[in-house]
């Protein structure tokens, strides 16, 4: 349940927290005084569109915060762990935005999308008010309302039908990708043969290229090679060069040597660089020897360096990729050769697919049907109890089919629309075309007292349900709320006196002008506070004993009720 709500710079409101209880929490006043920014503000939080226009005036940002209870709440806390949000008994929203319409949102501190808010919110809350008049009137909204009511019996069909819809659109994707009409299958065949046979043929390795791109250099370099590594060689150790004078110098040097001793260690550090030069000359033969290009045919190593990067520019950026596209190749190859076989396995299993999905269909509509006597008997029963007697209420069913391609529904395939008559003698019509607001004020009430007991929502806020009705009719829609309440929290709007009277929380929303400027405050009000707005609403007199004795008696009824 909504334990609290904390606003910040909304219209009117600079800084507000109101506490909510268990029960049936009455917000109450003055009309303009700022009830329905609560409800705006309420919606805001749990996810509906950011508008800048409700910043207060003069301020840059405005931020809601709501915690919820999350006790009985298994739906959002598997929710939440699905999310990776940590959390114990209850789950706090922080929703903010700017002047700029640039909104943010946290959820026990993790930052959340719209459609994340949503998908949390909409399994704690349940709004009414004049949208939701709009939406019931479109056949798909009617269809969820019955699945509500129907949702225990439903619920594994609705999954199986799901998976079965899933797998259909798999299935039709699978023989799509095996090639279209004979003649592009042909000719796609034959552009993966030749593919196929292009690479296999190139017998690519790894590390080719480099090697070739080497050959290649020093192939083009081959004179300059030679001549240079020679001159280097001759200028080593050909007669009278760098071996020759460095031997030489030795021989003076050790001559000397027991002299002085810098002279024996320059000699020995003269040892050392004939030996490196030694190696180095040896290296010089060494390479010397294989720079013989005769056994390199110069076109070959262009050309396959050519042929290798035609291949990595076609199939991939190097060996592997290339090797992952042949291999995906043949597989499509093989199902294009193999088509009839493939294609007759898939078709075979679409139509025990389509069977399977006509089967758990035909049960969701007789569970429908079923269901929808008991929910139309129902829905009846409660107008009746609303002021309306006469009412008749019914689900009509469009006729059944089956389904043979897609699109595939995984909700089952009725079309359904609510049949409704409001007086004695009248037949029933859609009800879209029919219910006038009042009507339809009590109409959505009776849903909402049924399908309370058939879906998990902990919270339901009412916003004016109470619009266009009086006297008894007014009293019973108390008494509704109230026998919604006992289980599941409700927040409403309302002007009626008998809603008052059953409020286990009583809230007076009051606008107010201070120091230039105006604001909407939220009292809480005690029991001399809640008969005070009783009197106020029925128009008495705040001093009149009679005024208030008629409000302590209505309040001592609705107890009565609860009790």
């Amino acid at each position: 349940m909504l334990r609290s709500l904390e606003l910040k710079n909304i219209a009117l409101i600079d800084k507000a927290t109101i506490e909510f209880e268990k029960g049936l929490n009455v917000l109450s006043g003055e009309t303009g005084s700022g009830k329905s920014v609560i409800i705006d503000s309420i919606n805001f939080v749990l996810g509906a569109k950011a508008d800048k226009t409700m910043i207060r005036y003069g301020e840059t940002e405005s931020a809601a915060t709501a915690v919820f209870d999350l006790d009985g709440a298994e739906e959002a806390k598997k929710i939440l762990s699905d999310l990776d949000v940590d959390f114990t008994d209850e789950v706090i929203i922080t929703r903010k935005i700017n002047s700029e319409s640039k909104s943010s949102i946290r959820v026990n501190g993790v930052p959340f999308t719209v459609g994340m808010l949503k998908s949390l919110t909409s399994v704690l809350v349940d709004v009414h008010g004049q949208s939701e008049h709009y939406s019931l009137l479109k056949q798909s909204e009617q269809l969820k309302v019955l699945d509500k009511f129907s949702f225990s019996a439903l619920s594994d069909l609705k999954i199986q039908a799901k998976a079965v819809a899933a797998e259909l659109r798999n299935t039709d994707k699978k023989i799509s990708a095996l090639g279209g009409n004979e003649s592009d299958r042909a000719i796609r065949a034959d552009i993966l043969k030749f593919q196929i046979s292009e690479i296999e043929n190139a017998e690519l390795k790894d590390g080719e290229l480099e090697e070739l791109e080497i050959k290649r250099k020093k192939l083009r370099n081959a004179e300059k090679l030679r001549e240079f590594s020679s001159s280097a060689a001759d200028a080593l150790e050909g007669e009278n060069r760098a071996l020759d004078n460095i031997n030489e110098a030795i021989r003076n040097l050790s001559a000397i040597s027991d002299l002085d001793e810098e002279y024996s260690s320059a000699a020995d550090r003269l040892y050392s660089v004939t030996a490196e030069i030694e190696d180095i000359c040896d290296t010089l033969a060494k390479k010397s020897s294989e720079l013989d290009f005769d056994d390199f045919d110069p076109d070959f190593v262009e050309d396959r360096i050519d042929k290798i990067k035609s291949l990595y520019k076609k199939y991939g950026s190097g060996v592997d990729e290339v090797n992952r596209f042949l291999i995906s190749a043949k597989e499509e190859y093989e199902r294009l050769i193999n088509f009839d076989e493939e294609y007759e396995k898939l078709v075979k299993s679409k139509k025990e697919l389509l069977n399977t999905l006509n089967s758990v269909n035909s049960e969701i509509s007789d569970l429908r049907r079923n269901s929808s006597l008991v929910f139309s008997e129902k829905v009846c029963a409660e107008l009746s109890e609303l002021g309306m007697k006469n009412a008749k209420f019914s689900v009509d069913f469009k006729d059944y089919y089956e389904i043979t391609d897609a699109p595939y529904p995984d909700n089952g395939n009725d079309e359904i629309e609510f049949m409704f008559s409001a007086n004695l003698g009248e037949p029933s019509k859609p009800l879209s075309k029919i219910i006038s607001g009042g009507e339809m004020s009590r109409f959505m009430l009776a849903l909402k007292a049924i399908i309370t007991d058939y879906q998990e929502i902990s919270t339901y806020i009412f916003d004016e349900i109470d619009v266009g009705i009086s006297g008894r009719t007014a009293e019973t829609v108390a008494e509704k709320l109230a026998a919604i309440s006992k289980d599941t929290q409700v927040i409403a709007i309302s002007h009626l006196p008998q809603v008052c009277a059953f409020a286990d929380n009583s809230l007076y929303i009051e606008k107010k002008e201070e120091v230039g400027k105006t604001f909407t405050r939220v009292k809480k009000l005690d029991v001399e506070g809640k008969i005070a707005e009783i009197v106020r609403i029925t128009g008495g007199d705040a001093g009149s004993e009679v005024s208030v004795m008629h409000a302590k008696e209505m309040i001592k009824k609705a107890d009565a009720f609860k009790k």
